[in-house]
């Protein structure tokens, strides 16, 4: 079994790579985020909802919707009112 040398020179490249790597997934999910009008699959991917549920807030109002052609979007400050409205808090039950 052959011994690999790790060098200083070798962690520091690794952390480099590392580092970008990172900053490239970060800033994917942050142009995604702060996107204005979202399509229906990016909702239902942020949400992780089938297209019957999402469906289902568009029937009975709770998302709202803009239609233009064949095209749903959604406003993303619309979704992030729909999470707030629907925060459950976790305060803790005491038991006897």
């Amino acid at each position: 079994m052959a011994a690999t040398i790790i060098t200083t020179e070798d962690l520091l490249e690794f952390k480099i790579d590392l580092l970008e790597e990172i900053r490239k997934i970060i800033g994917s999910q942050i142009t995604e985020q702060t996107k204005k009008w979202l399509k229906s699959p990016e909702v239902r991917k942020l949400l992780k909802i089938s297209s019957g549920t999402l469906q289902n807030l568009r029937i009975n109002g709770t998302l709202s919707y803009t239609k233009i052609g064949g095209t749903i979007y959604y406003a993303n400050q619309d979704i992030e009112k729909l999470l707030e409205n629907n925060k459950v808090s976790n305060t803790p039950t005491l038991f006897k």
